[in-house]
């Protein structure tokens, strides 16, 4: 059971990076395609370096080793994210296509975050006295 748990984090995550890797590269380069998909959705386009930066980060705080604190803050980063690209799509009566990518990317976050290994989680905190 552990060593399935343990493929499937290391295969969600995987995907996880790579599209989170891939979509922050796109944003920091300014993209014309993201660039209009900013505009359309009426965010400033230097909204894009602070996320694509963000995007890079968070990937690097998810694949290395340690860190349990700062992991589940870029797992929170990713679901913030995500979660609002989505409903920024929805709100503005976006075709289904434009939903579906940052539903994936959601999706990956949080099997990702599910399967962890204990090593990658944080220690349950517990008030004095327990």
């Amino acid at each position: 059971m552990e060593k399935r748990n343990r493929i499937i984090y290391w295969i969600f995550t995987a995907w996880l990076a790579l599209g989170m890797t891939s979509t922050g590269v796109v944003q920091l380069m300014k993209m014309e395609e993201e660039v209009k998909m900013f505009a359309h959705l009426g965010y400033p386009e230097y909204l894009l370096t602070i996320i694509g930066v963000w995007k890079i980060l968070g990937v690097v705080a998810v694949l290395i080793p340690g860190f349990p604190l700062l992991k589940e803050w870029a797992y929170a980063g990713f679901f913030f994210c995500m979660s609002g690209a989505i409903v920024s799509h929805i709100a503005l009566g976006d075709p289904i296509g434009q939903v579906a990518p940052p539903l994936l990317l959601l999706v990956l976050t949080g099997i990702s975050w599910y399967f962890r290994p204990a090593a990658r989680r944080m220690e349950p905190v517990r008030p004095a006295g327990f």
